[in-house]
Parts: structure tokens; sequence; C-alpha cells
């Protein structure tokens, strides 16, 4: 009966730490894995900070959609809800924001980079200004 119940508990736990990097169907994930899905074909890679944050230095290939903008809805609206969707800002408070907008308007596969662009520089890779 112990054996049972402390299975039970093990695997509550893993279940548990495998939806910590999920959050209401977004994949939360690690700078390196996050470079490699945006190396996927069909990618549409969003920075959802302001213009004049996304002017000081971006991910090469991404686009700017301010997440606290009046027009987010209506400019995500042009992108392809069946594609996948990757989502970051300076440190995953907004990116989160963002993701979950995206789920609630239908997007399928949306990836957020966990820590932002702050983690990304953090480990030396490339941004473009």
């Amino acid at each position: 009966m112990k054996f049972k119940v402390l299975s039970l508990v093990f695997l509550f736990f893993g279940v548990m730490s495998c939806l910590k990097n999920q959050t209401a169907g977004v994949q939360v994930i690690g700078v390196a894995k996050y470079e490699q899905k945006m190396a996927e074909p069909n990618t549409q890679l969003i920075d959802v900070r302001t213009p004049e944050e996304y002017s000081e230095g971006h991910l090469v290939n991404a686009i700017n959609i301010d997440v606290n903008s009046d027009d987010f809805d209506t400019k995500v609206a042009s992108l392809d809800k069946e594609k996948s969707v990757m989502v970051y800002c300076k440190m995953g408070g907004r990116s989160a924001k963002a993701a979950t907008r995206l789920k609630e308007l239908g997007f399928k596969n949306i990836t957020d980079l966990d820590g932002g662009i702050t983690n990304w520089k953090s480990e030396n890779k490339p941004i473009v200004k």
C-alpha cells in the first residue's frame, strides 16, 4: 500500500513539473530549444515589446507587435493561426500575456521564450538592431 501511495506521489510531481513549462496550452522553453524552433519553416516570430525596445535590438526575423497596444488583436489577425507562433518580450511577463491572448484568439501552436530577450542576451545569442 505504501508503495502505491509513494508511486502516485512521484507521478503527481512528475506531471506537475512537466506542466510547469505548459501554461494554458502555451509551451515555455529555454533559449537553446527556442533557437532551434525558430529555425523551423513557417515559424512566425513576434517581439511583443514596445517599438522603442524593438529598435534597440531584437531577434532575427522578428516582427514587432506591442502586446499593450490597442491594435494588438488587429495586427495578429493577419497571422496564420495554423502555423507555429513564437513570442518573446524583455523578461517573460508581456509575452505570457500575449501568448494567453493568442490562445484565446484561436492560435494552436504557441511558444514563449522563458526569461525573454534578457536570457537570450545572457547566452550571447545574436540580436539585430
